[in-house]
C-alpha cells in the first residue's frame, strides 16, 4: 500500500510473504530484499526534509506547497549542492526558506510580510526560483 503523507510519497516496506498453511517464506531472496532497502535510503536521501520549526512556520504562517512546489526546492538543493553550498535561502515566489543543503533541510519558512527589513545570516548562498 502506498500513498503520500505530508506531500511526500510514501514507500512501502514489502515484508517477507509468509503462507499461513506452511508457516514458511515464499520466492522472496535475501538480494531483493536489501536491493528495495537501499533504494529506499537513497531515495530518501533525494528528498528535502522540513524540520519541526519550518513545519510550524508553514502552518502559522499560512503556507501551502504543491508537490511541484516540492519538487522545485528539491531541484534547488541539489543545485545547491553541486556548487558546495551549505545553507542557503531559497526564494520561490514571495516564500523565503532557509535552508541547511548538507542535510537537506528547510530549516525555517518565512513569506513576504515576514521578509520587509529581515537579515538573513549564516548562509552561503542564495537560489531564486
Amino acid at each position: 500500500m502506498s500513498g503520500i503523507y505530508n506531500n511526500i510519497p510514501l514507500i512501502p516496506v514489502i515484508k517477507p510473504n509468509i503462507n499461513p498453511n506452511t508457516n514458511q517464506r515464499q520466492n522472496v531472496t535475501p538480494s531483493q530484499g536489501f536491493d528495495l532497502v537501499l533504494q529506499q535510503q537513497l531515495y530518501k536521501q533525494t528528498e528535502v526534509k522540513f524540520s519541526k520549526h519550518a513545519l510550524d512556520r508553514l502552518q502559522s504562517r499560512n503556507i501551502k506547497l504543491s508537490k511541484d512546489d516540492l519538487s522545485k526546492i528539491n531541484d534547488a538543493v541539489n543545485k545547491a549542492a553541486e556548487k558546495g553550498v551549505k545553507e542557503a535561502l531559497i526564494i520561490m515566489g514571495n516564500t523565503a526558506l532557509v535552508t541547511s543543503i548538507k542535510n537537506k533541510t528547510v530549516i525555517t519558512a518565512a513569506t513576504e510580510e515576514n521578509l520587509k527589513s529581515n537579515v538573513f545570516t549564516n548562509i552561503d548562498g542564495a537560489i531564486i526560483i
